[in-house]
Order: structure tokens, then sequence, then C-alpha cells
């Protein structure tokens, strides 16, 4: 038996009226249960999608059009949608990034917590209901017993938030995939919902994974860290190799560009020239080369793979500038490299 989750080398388009565009190109990494993965990188470059990708929930033009997503050793993209609703809200959760669009606005909060549940767990409306409270209280939520009476639109943004933290943890997933789901909370709530997560992945050996642009949230929570740019994953290792050893300039440029305590009070954070491409309109070659500090020639004619590169720790790099260190270790990555 494998990991808990093998994403391999998922390609997702979406149709538009000047043909198929490719937005997340072969994309890879591996969960086991209790692990938490984050994935890190500028909007546009992927990271949704990909979460869209494994949980079946792309729009209508969108499909995965190549690769694999074996989830407890069933290749979710040979089921139904049948099938995967019966697992979506029950083994697979997610929490989006937008509560008030996620939400029902003709539904109570009640009635939205404890649909899942019914679906789910076959347990009677008065388990449901007490569960319910339980969860909202679980996730912070004060006067839980009103509250699941209310509807959506009474709330603050970050009680809608937590709410659809509740929502997600009702059925006690095995897989949680959050994406940005902290954004509309300040920083105290930010820090009392991230350890709460943290609290269920080890209680419960819950798989995470977690999209951030923030690096502080990734230091705080991920055991590995996936950073994706234009659609794929660049650079791959263990949260403490990657902020000790960034490798990727890429993953360099987001380092320099987080503030530091101690730092000279006119100090000027750096910033990553340029804009990420669109994927209608992607170089050949490396898709970083227009802002990589340590361009060469062949970065614009070759595409780089994304190698295990010689270091003690797994560290995987889409990179030219350790093409040495690849070539040592060429014939470990079977099934890794994109």
């Amino acid at each position: 038996m494998g990991a808990l989750l093998q994403v391999r080398g998922i390609k997702t388009e979406f149709r538009s009226d000047s043909g198929a565009v490719v937005v997340v190109d072969e994309v890879s990494f591996d969960l086991d249960r209790g692990e938490t993965i984050c994935l890190v990188g500028e909007s546009g470059s992927g990271k949704s999608v990909t979460a869209l990708s494994i949980m079946g929930l792309l729009p209508r033009n969108g499909r995965v059009a190549d690769g694999e997503i074996v989830f407890e050793d069933r290749n979710l993209l040979d089921l139904s949608e049948e099938e995967m609703r019966e697992n979506r809200g029950n083994s697979l959760a997610m929490i989006f990034q937008e509560p008030m669009t996620s939400l029902n606005p003709v539904l109570t909060i009640g009635d939205q917590l404890t649909e899942g549940m019914l679906l789910h767990l076959g347990i009677s409306r008065r388990e449901a209901a007490e569960r319910a409270v339980e969860l909202l209280e679980l996730v912070g939520v004060p006067r839980a017993g009103q509250i699941v009476k209310d509807y959506p639109h009474r709330l603050s943004g970050g009680m809608r938030q937590r709410v659809m933290i509740a929502m997600a943890l009702s059925c006690s997933p095995v897989l949680l995939v959050a994406d940005e789901p902290t954004t509309a909370l300040d920083v105290t709530i930010q820090a009392q919902i991230l350890t709460l997560m943290k609290k269920l992945a080890e209680a419960s050996r819950t798989a995470t994974i977690l999209i951030t642009h923030d690096l502080g949230v990734v230091a705080e929570m991920a055991d590995k860290v996936a950073v994706m740019y234009a659609g794929q994953v660049v650079e791959e290792a263990d949260v403490f190799e990657l902020f000790d050893h960034p490798r990727h300039p890429y993953t360099v440029g987001l380092m320099k560009s987080i503030p530091h305590l101690g730092a000279d009070d006119d100090a000027r954070l750096e910033s990553i020239p340029g804009s990420v491409p669109s994927p209608s309109n992607m170089p050949d070659g490396c898709r970083f080369q227009d802002r990589c500090p340590s361009v060469m020639d062949r970065c614009r004619a070759e595409r780089p793979d994304l190698l295990e590169t010689s270091t003690k720790r797994k560290h995987l790099v889409r990179c030219f500038l350790y093409e040495g260190e690849h070539a040592a270790v060429r014939g470990t990555t079977a099934g890794v490299a994109s």
C-alpha cells in the first residue's frame, strides 16, 4: 500500500474559444496520513485548480486531461460523479476560500451543517443537530446554539469561515483540502484556527493540503512544501529543508520578500520583478525565465524537469542550475519527476 494520496502528473485544461488552455501541467506529489503539504505560490500559479482537480469540482469547461489522482488506492479520475459525491464531504472535504459564495443563503447554518452528516454518517436529525452545535463550539463560534438557527448573511466574514471549517470537519474526513482557510480572519482567530487544524491532524491523522501564499503559515503548519509557478511544481522539500536551503530562484525570491525581525527600519523588502505568464501564452523553455536573475540561454529553449537534488533530505527542484546534482540521483526519481 502506498501513500494515502498520490497525485501523478496531472494536467488540467480549460476549454476556451481559442482551444484548450493548460492551467496545471504535470503536477505530482504524495501525501501520507496525518501529513500536511502546503501548496505555495502567487495568484495564478495553479494552486486552487490543483485542489479542485483532486476534489472533482472543476467547472464545466475544465477537465483533468492526463495523469492519476490515487486516493486510498483508487484513481479518483475513474470514479463516476455519483461515486465522487459519496466521497466528497465524507472521506474528502474542502474548505473554500470565499465562504459567502460557498454557503447557501436560503438555508440556516444548522441545516447546512447537518446535511452532510445525515447523508454520510447515518445518524438521526437530533444527533446531527447536537453535533452541529459541538462543531461550532469546536471552531470557536460563540452562542453556537443560536447561530445554528441563523442565516449566512447575519454572520461576519470570519464567522462564516469558521462555519465552513466546521462543515468540512463534520464527517471526520481522511483528507482535508483547505484553500486559504484563514484569509478572512484576524490574526488572533487565524492562530486559533491553525492550531485547531494542527490538533485535528495529530489526533485523527487527517491528511491536509493547505493552499496559502503566507510563508508564516507554511512555517507553522507544513510537514512539506510544494512551490508552484505557472501551473508547475518548481520545488518540493520538507519544510525545514525548504526554509534552510531554498534552491529554485523563484523560491529564493519568495523567501527574500518576507519581513524579518531585527531588520533595519529603513530596509526595503525585495520583490520579484514581472508577473506570472498567462496560461494561454506560456514561454518556451523555463516558465520563470523572464523574471529569473540567473537565466541562461538554454532556459529560453529547453524545459527543465523536476528532479531530485543530491541533498541529505529529499529535495526536488526544476532548474538547470542544479543539473550536475540531478545527474547524480537521476535514477532515483522514477514516478516523481513530471
